[in-house]
């Protein structure tokens, strides 16, 4: 099948890809949007995962306060120059990332931040809610286990699905952003505050 210039502006618009990426895709994909913009997608999650090691030493502070003035949000995001720290892409993202924080009320950043007294206190009520709930010993781990991954994805941030794309992680949206800005991106730090009655 022929990949028209109509095509490659019509992906380029969807996934933000180079002109020849987008098509190298449609020409892989014969011409499918849809499977070309997930093929996007698979090749900028592995170009980002190499650039995962790199060192983060720029970075900007963003703010979200959601209507109503009740919910705040700062967020330190990590890059690894002012170069890219100053882009509308980087500046977006920022701020994607802060209003979803006021959004999911996350407690961690990943699951690497989980203190180990909270990952046991979990395990020990999901294995006491399993076992009072009549399962059977032999497979009271797998359920802990089990439970455990839907606690990462409810308080880990990078583990959350993002509040705007259901189809996305907040991780696999960061690696996005790393695929198309060429530098390693990670979340430093952040704090919500809410005022409640």
């Amino acid at each position: 099948m022929e990949v028209t210039a109509d095509m490659v502006k019509t992906l380029r618009q969807q996934s933000g890809a180079g002109i020849m990426e987008c098509k190298n895709a449609l020409k892989e994909t014969k011409g499918d949007i849809e499977e070309a913009i997930t093929h996007l997608r698979k090749k900028g999650m592995a170009k980002a995962d190499k650039k995962g090691d790199r060192s983060t030493g720029d970075g900007a502070i963003g703010s979200y306060i959601h209507a109503g003035n009740k919910i705040g949000v700062l967020v330190n995001l990590q890059c690894e120059t002012d170069f890219v720290a100053n882009t509308d892409e980087f500046r977006e993202l920022l701020k994607d990332i802060a209003m979803h924080i006021a959004a999911a009320k996350p407690r961690f950043t990943s699951r690497d931040d989980v203190t180990p007294e909270v990952m046991d206190q979990e395990r020990e009520i999901f294995a006491h809610q399993a076992r009072e709930s009549g399962k059977p010993d032999n497979i009271i781990d797998k359920i802990v286990d089990g439970k455990m991954s839907k606690f990462y994805e409810e308080n880990c941030l990078l583990d959350q699905t993002f509040i705007k794309d259901g189809d996305l992680t907040i991780q696999e949206l960061i690696k996005q952003k790393i695929a198309k800005l060429g530098e390693n991106i990670t979340v430093g730090a952040f704090t919500r505050f809410e005022i409640s009655k």
